[in-house]
């Protein structure tokens, strides 16, 4: 099996041969700040409470986890991320049973349904519902959104086989996309709808649809729309060798990526909340899906409603290219340690674009036979994010554990680190990841069937 020398002169070496092109911070940003906009799920699950102080509150214990990994990033800025920190946190013998269930958990966090496969079919299903706008009859039917699917993804592909100049430029524009689209949503919902609602009731409204008896426990499910939104930040880590001055670039890769998609997150939402006029018709009620667009179409009217529509799906088409930049970059790496079936041709760099090719096509393929069950079972469909939702946490939480415990004497901090406050923000970030990840396990909707409990919220 491999050691923990091996794995770290392999990827020593890879970076003075191969020599790829460096991105900037602005890139890493957009590997990780995406639209994953569940906002009619959380509505229903604790109201406006759940939107507003739920975002806060997960914003910053989401950012504890982004300081924790940062702080370890900075030590070992190399490609693979997780687990090669893993490799070097690690008692001798653990490495590689460690290094084996961190670098599949992230993987199946970054390229199967939660990311990918859900992000890409999530673009899907929107582009088929903006029809529904017009015509509320229409259905486009499974089919055809496994096949827009498909285009999508095969896009995503072309898109992440090309040099990695064009991939700086494919996120600087992703950037200023999801910046300038945010603003104009916002400004524009807010100036024209009319019986905006107040402030009293954006931030104290509260509303329990689960079927459950506990408001508490509704309001925590509710949490987990926003916890899933802010999610994938750890791409940064994985361009770590394509980035200039990576020790300290690569930790504010992370840290930029939570702090800026919580910001216009959170400021997306707020101007959404002021936007309802009627709680019960256009969230509970409608049969537009999802529920934000009915809000926009009572607020702005029909053509302002495409325009934002038409901005929420080039953004979730960029945040899909990001992820599957940053899922190939760890597929490559991985294989590299010969951890993956097929390590051999997984592992190679194009000669003229200097991209894993093979890498990135591994991911469109799995991302699309996974997206099949969307049609055969959707149950198994739903179940299946779920365990990878829980996948991508314990990733996170296994080196941050580690940098804890074992190797809480023996770590070398790199140019960022968190100083004398690094073992209680690390244990916070512990605790909140097992917590969040116990939630995902928990049923969403009262009464509970055996179908139902294969779901989460973030279907």
């Amino acid at each position: 099996m491999t050691t923990v020398d091996e794995i770290t002169s392999v990827h020593t070496s890879h970076h003075e041969e191969v020599g790829v092109k460096h991105v900037s911070v602005e890139d890493e940003i957009m590997a990780s700040f995406g639209y994953k906009q569940l906002w009619g799920d959380a509505m229903m699950s604790g109201g406006s409470i759940a939107i507003i102080e739920g975002f806060l509150l997960v914003a910053i214990f989401t950012f504890c986890v982004g300081l924790s990994l940062a702080e370890i990033c900075s030590a070992y800025p190399v490609t693979g991320g997780l687990y090669i920190w893993v490799a070097r946190l690690a008692p001798p013998e653990w490495v590689p049973l460690a290094c084996w269930l961190t670098g599949w958990c992230n993987w199946l966090g970054l390229v199967n349904t939660v990311a990918i496969t859900s992000a890409d079919l999530g673009l899907a299903q929107f582009m088929s519902s903006l029809i529904g706008i017009k015509d509320p009859d229409y259905d486009a039917g499974i089919y055809w959104q496994y096949g827009i699917f498909l285009v999508i993804v095969f896009i995503h592909g072309i898109i992440n086989s090309v040099s990695v100049k064009y991939n700086g430029i494919f996120n600087q524009i992703s950037l200023y996309w999801h910046l300038i689209g945010t603003l104009l949503i916002v400004i524009v919902a807010l100036v024209l709808t009319p019986n905006k609602a107040s402030g009293k009731w954006v931030f104290t409204y509260f509303e329990n649809d689960t079927g459950f008896s506990s408001n508490g426990y509704a309001f925590l499910i509710g949490l987990l729309q926003s916890q899933y939104t802010l999610s994938g930040f750890d791409s940064a880590a994985q361009m770590s060798e394509e980035t200039k001055d990576a020790a300290r670039n690569a930790p504010r890769g992370i840290l930029y990526a939570i702090g800026t998609a919580g910001i216009f997150g959170f400021v997306f939402m707020l101007a959404v909340n002021f936007c309802v006029q009627d709680f019960q018709t256009q969230i509970v009620e409608t049969n537009l899906n999802p529920q934000m667009t009915k809000v926009f179409l009572d607020g702005v009217g029909y053509n302002w409603t495409v325009v934002f529509n038409v901005i929420i799906m080039g953004a979730m088409f960029f945040s899909g290219s990001a992820l599957t930049l940053g899922s190939s970059r760890l597929v490559y790496a991985f294989s590299r340690d010969r951890a993956m079936p097929f390590s051999s041709h997984l592992s190679k760099i194009n000669s003229k674009t200097k991209t894993p090719i093979y890498a990135v096509w591994a991911n469109i393929i799995f991302a699309a036979v996974i997206g099949i069950l969307y049609i055969v079972n959707t149950t198994a469909f739903n179940a299946i994010v779920s365990v990878n939702t829980i996948a991508s946490s314990l990733a996170y939480f296994i080196p941050i554990c580690l940098r804890l415990t074992v190797a809480r004497k023996t770590f070398q901090r790199g140019p960022f680190h968190l100083g004398p406050f690094s073992s209680v923000i690390n244990s916070i970030s512990c605790v909140w990841i097992l917590f969040t990840s116990a939630l995902f396990l928990c049923p969403t909707e009262n009464p509970v069937t055996a179908g139902m409990y294969c779901k989460q919220p973030i279907t």
